[in-house]
Parts: C-alpha cells; structure tokens; sequence
C-alpha cells in the first residue's frame, strides 16, 4: 500500500477542516454570522463532514491510488452557509468569503515548505511534502470557477449583479458537472499540472 496514504488521508482531513472553517470565520468577521450560528465556525471535523464528499469520495480515490493512480484523494466537505445579502459590502464580501478557504490551504502549504529547508528525517519530509501537495489539491482544485466551487464565488463578485445571478442558479448542478468533465482530463490535463508546479516551487521532491 502507498506508504504516504498514512499521511494523506489524516492530513485531508485537517486540512479540509480549517478550509471550511476559514470560510466561516470570514463570513463572520464581514457580518454574516449564519455559519456561526449553525455551529459551523469550528474545528470539529463532524461539524463540515460530508457523506459523499467527505467519505465516499476521498475513499474511491484512495482505492484508485492504491491501484496505481498519481492523483491525491480530495475530499469535499459541507458548504458553509453564508447569506451574502448580510456582508456588508456582499460583492466585495463574496470575493472575500470564497478566497478565505484556498487563502489558508496556501498558507499552511507554504509554512511546511519553510520546514523542508530545514535537517529533516525522511519521514518528516514524506509527512511536509504530504502536507503541501494536499493543501494545493484544495487550494487549487476549489479554485474551479464551477458553483459552489471557491473560484465562483470570484467570479460572482467581479460579475454584474445581473449575470452573477444568473451564473449562481447553475450551484445545484455544480458538483455534478465537475465530475463530468473529469473524463475529459479536467483534473489530468489542467488542474493536476498546477498542483505539481506549485508544488515543486515549494520544495517538494516527490510527486
């Protein structure tokens, strides 16, 4: 079994957790405190679980890497609730709101990079570059600008209101068409490369 599994799939877990939180705490800080008051500006990983995207899917992509696949398991968590009409300023907010969650994966990456530069065993260095390559699968993964994907949330604020509305009803369906065009080498052919370039910049060896 790919011996980074034992760090991939602990380290999803927290990563994808302080990715939702990070939402949550914006939202809040901008003057929506609705995930707030759902319990979700927390933590507690059983607060942001999903059954699919939190368990089935990271699981079938475990599966897949055991069987050969060079992609890392992403996992999706719930969507933090925010009701935009509350932020104060709500197309600057949704900008703000919906980069929150990549900003901090990009953070943590770059923090574990400082470590590499460091005297570290091989297995700390299997566990930081573990920690970048999953940060930027979020980071950059979430960036799809499909709803309710983070990079739609750019996408709604830099929009007029007129066609940011119109571009939004398409959320419901969102997921389900990220996963339609997987076969059409979305993640292979464009999101897997930018991965492993800011990856690399990083210091990671290994990918």
């Amino acid at each position: 079994m790919d011996e980074q599994l034992f760090y991939i799939i602990p380290t999803l877990l927290i990563s994808f957790v302080i990715h939702e939180y990070a939402h949550a705490w914006m939202a809040n800080r901008l003057g929506d405190p609705t995930a707030k008051s759902m319990g979700r500006l927390t933590l507690n990983p059983l607060k942001h679980l999903d059954l699919f995207g939190s368990v089935i899917l990271p699981a079938f992509l475990v599966f897949l890497r055991t069987l050969g696949s060079p992609l890392y398991p992403i996992a999706l968590a719930k969507p933090v609730p925010v009701n935009f009409s509350r932020l104060r300023n709500p197309k600057r907010g949704i900008i703000y709101v919906g980069m929150a969650g990549p900003a901090i994966n990009v953070i943590v990456a770059l923090i574990f990079s400082q470590l590499l530069r460091l005297d570290l065993n091989s297995t700390m260095v299997m566990l930081c570059e573990c920690v970048i390559v999953v940060n930027m699968v979020l980071a950059i993964f979430n960036m799809i600008p499909i709803p309710p994907l983070d990079g739609s949330r750019l996408v709604m604020g830099l929009l007029p209101n007129k066609w940011s509305a119109k571009y939004s009803q398409i959320e419901p369906f969102g997921i389900l068409i990220v996963f339609a065009l997987l076969p059409l080498g979305l993640i292979q052919k464009i999101v897997w490369p930018l991965i492993i370039a800011a990856s690399q910049w990083m210091g990671v060896q290994n990918i």
